[in-house]
């Protein structure tokens, strides 16, 4: 707990225990976002790199959590259906994650803010991708590797993952449990990814594992109110969260 506030104060803390736990329930709501929320709130406030750092194991822990929720052989089918997509994303993210150390802040920030931005405008107005039969498995392994590339600098990959599974319309309940794979395996890789980067180390780990506490509590509560309200209208206020949040990280990197 001294190596945690020795990087920040507790009242710096506290603000992002609550930023985990506002991240963790909507995680559990709708299959996504925890990253980009994350990203987002603490890096207002706190060094990129830092928050870069914080999300990882929740992010880990969380996907994991998602993926296994309709058991074991159900997510092995959905790695089996989607490994292109994974592989592809796998290789991209491990190589663009020690990129990170080169860029600028304002540049990191950038890197996150335009396609989010594009991400929540694009599913607020209800547009839908729609991928042609012919030349599909081209098309996986693009969004894949681009999913990958900006995963690897930002830790937020959930943009080009949820508009292919929208394009292809797969079921809701599907399409959660293969984000929690496809995520919870890009998070293992990213963690790597920034051991060998040097985000993660034996000082900012501490802040990710101490993040672990709200995001899981977080989840939780999510996954059970999950069932019982209206998910089409949280959705839409969750995206217009995202949206404010991402307009605000691309204002910090143009302006400094």
């Amino acid at each position: 707990m001294s190596t945690l506030f020795s990087m920040m104060s507790p009242e710096t803390f506290a603000l992002a225990f609550a930023i985990a736990l506002l991240a963790g329930f909507i995680k559990g709501m709708v299959g996504f976002a925890m990253p980009m929320i994350l990203i987002s709130g603490l890096s207002s406030f706190i060094d990129p790199q830092l928050a870069l750092a914080g999300l990882i194991l929740p992010t880990v822990a969380t996907n994991g959590w998602q993926a296994l929720r309709q058991g074991r052989a159900a997510a092995w089918e959905s790695v089996k259906r989607f490994r292109v997509f994974m592989m592809i994303g796998l290789v991209t993210m491990l190589l663009s994650a020690q990129l990170v150390r080169v860029l600028s802040a304002e540049t990191m920030l950038l890197l996150i803010g335009v396609p989010v931005s594009v991400f929540a405008l694009i599913q607020m107005y209800g547009l839908r991708l729609v991928l042609p039969e012919k030349g599909r498995g081209l098309i996986e392994a693009a969004i894949g590797g681009f999913a990958g590339l900006i995963g690897g600098m930002s830790g937020v990959w959930g943009p080009p993952t949820v508009l292919y599974l929208t394009a292809l319309n797969t079921p809701k309940t599907e399409q959660v449990r293969i984000q929690g794979v496809i995520y919870g395996l890009g998070a293992v890789a990213l963690l790597f990814g920034h051991i060998g980067s040097g985000i993660v180390n034996r000082d900012t780990v501490v802040f990710s594992a101490a993040l672990l506490i709200p995001a899981l509590l977080g989840t939780w509560v999510g996954f059970r109110v999950h069932d019982r309200i209206d998910q089409v209208a949280f959705r839409r206020v969750t995206l217009l969260v995202l949206f404010v949040a991402a307009l605000n990280l691309v204002r910090r990197g143009l302006m400094g």
